[in-house]
């Protein structure tokens, strides 16, 4: 296979990825935010205020509290969704707090919207405390469909989310690690079938050992990935039965205790390097490169490796290096590059089904029901080295995404609405199309204005 030679020079690359922050600062405070309420009734004179608030109001209220089921037919409760951050992980910044984690959170609503059809609500609570997160969320839940954690440290990340999936009525996800586990599984059945490998017998390293590389390895080694043959890199080392500084806080670490037990079955120890010998899949969630995977460990790896390099803005290695070292296909975080791994690939549409379900969690099974339906609509355009994943262009994955989702949501027995198939496709995909064309129009019609190119 000849290598990939890079179209552009580092330096280019990198004054690339530059581009989008510098259009950032001048385009947030032109348009001061990214979202806004709108009506979605009509308001005809003002004598419909007698409908719409009191008197007339009252009349769903009482029929509410007699029957609080109500609430999804009678307001918008079942297609909105609370973004809840504390600010403490947000994106490759760390710990900027609420107030600078509301453009991150505000951009997640403006995707749900785009891209899923669903009304998403920025939420940055000004706390620490895990506890109080938890509660914080459970106060909400009577105005929302679900939530949507978002940019939340580790280790209480994982509390907060199995507490809350636990004790809520309404689903709770945590997209550092749902999302992109799931589009990440989506990618990796699709680059197997690329080079003609099982899942069950191909050797992984995980490199890296947050919230996102921990739910992958969940969601992976539950579609078949066997532990015992797969390895984990965090900071100090792969992950190992005698790593006595991950047993002394095991308590806060429980699950990095419990990869410990249960991957590396040949006690395997060292660094990335070591981890990556005979390996056939790399998945690399960890420090932006691109030094952080070196050609020279790719060289080790088994005959057409894969190799997933999702750090962002710039990768653990650069695709082209991945390439010359005998990488078959290579993946990256970044929409330049071939095989981009995007959460906005997964959460549209998985919240959208379940939304339409009224699923009462998200589960695993969901999860990769979406990750299957995302997988298959690549696959079914015709699956090569650089094309693994459809783009976000390819608009149709999310009504495909939700209807996966909501038939598994009612096999699993959590949904309250019973929807085929065929007819959650149908509705996913009106209300998709109402969003996108409805923001299309408004820009048509200056109801969004148009900045002056800088």
């Amino acid at each position: 296979m000849l290598a990939q030679k890079p179209l552009v020079t580092k330096e280019e690359l990198i004054a690339r990825a530059k581009k989008p922050a510098e259009e950032a600062m001048r385009l947030h405070p032109f348009y001061r935010g990214k979202i806004e309420t709108a009506l979605k009734c009509r308001v005809r004179d003002f004598e419909d205020f007698g409908i719409w608030y009191t008197p007339g109001v009252a009349a769903p209220c009482k029929a509410i509290a007699a029957d609080p089921e109500l609430v999804y037919s009678y307001t918008n409760k079942g297609n909105t969704v609370a973004v809840v951050s504390d600010g403490t992980r947000v994106l490759g910044l760390g710990d900027i707090g609420p107030k600078a984690g509301m453009p991150v959170m505000e951009g997640k609503a403006l995707l749900y919207k785009y891209l899923g059809g669903v009304d998403a609500v920025p939420i940055c609570l000004g706390t620490k405390n895990p506890d109080e997160i938890i509660q914080a969320v459970k106060w909400l839940q009577p105005c929302f469909g679900g939530v949507n954690l978002e940019d939340i440290s580790q280790p209480k990340c994982f509390r907060i989310l199995d507490t809350l999936r636990a004790e809520c009525e309404i689903p709770i996800w945590h997209d550092d690690q749902q999302g992109t586990a799931t589009v990440t599984l989506a990618g990796l059945l699709n680059a197997l079938k690329v080079v003609g490998k099982r899942i069950e017998d191909v050797r992984i390293t995980f490199v890296g050992s947050g919230a996102a590389n921990v739910a992958c390895t969940r969601l992976i080694f539950a579609a078949g990935a066997r532990p015992e043959q797969c390895m984990m890199v965090d900071s100090k080392g792969i992950l190992h039965k005698n790593r006595r500084d991950i047993e002394l806080r095991r308590a806060e670490f429980v699950d990095k205790w419990r990869l410990c037990q249960t991957t590396n079955a040949e006690g395997r120890e060292g660094g990335i390097a070591e981890a990556l010998v005979g390996a056939d899949v790399v998945i690399a969630l960890s420090t932006p490169g691109p030094d952080t995977i070196r050609k020279e460990w790719v060289e080790k790896m088994a005959k057409d490796a894969i190799v997933f390099l999702c750090a962002n803005p710039i990768p653990e290695m650069w695709p082209w290096e991945a390439k010359e070292a005998g990488a078959a296909v290579v993946a990256t975080g970044r929409s330049d590059f071939p095989n981009q791994v995007n959460n906005s690939l997964g959460f549209p549409g998985i919240f959208r089904g379940t939304l339409d379900a009224r699923a009462r969690t998200i589960t695993d099974e969901m999860c990769i029901a979406a990750a299957t339906a995302l997988a298959d609509m690549a696959a079914e355009k015709g699956l090569t080295p650089d094309y693994i994943l459809p783009t976000m262009d390819e608009w149709d994955v999310f009504p495909r995404e939700a209807a996966a989702v909501a038939v598994k949501a009612q096999e699993q027995g959590i949904a309250r609405v019973a929807l085929t198939a065929a007819e959650e496709y149908e509705r996913a995909a009106s209300i998709i199309r109402r969003a996108r064309d409805l923001t299309k129009m408004m820009m048509a019609e200056g109801f969004i204005a148009e900045a002056e190119e800088s």
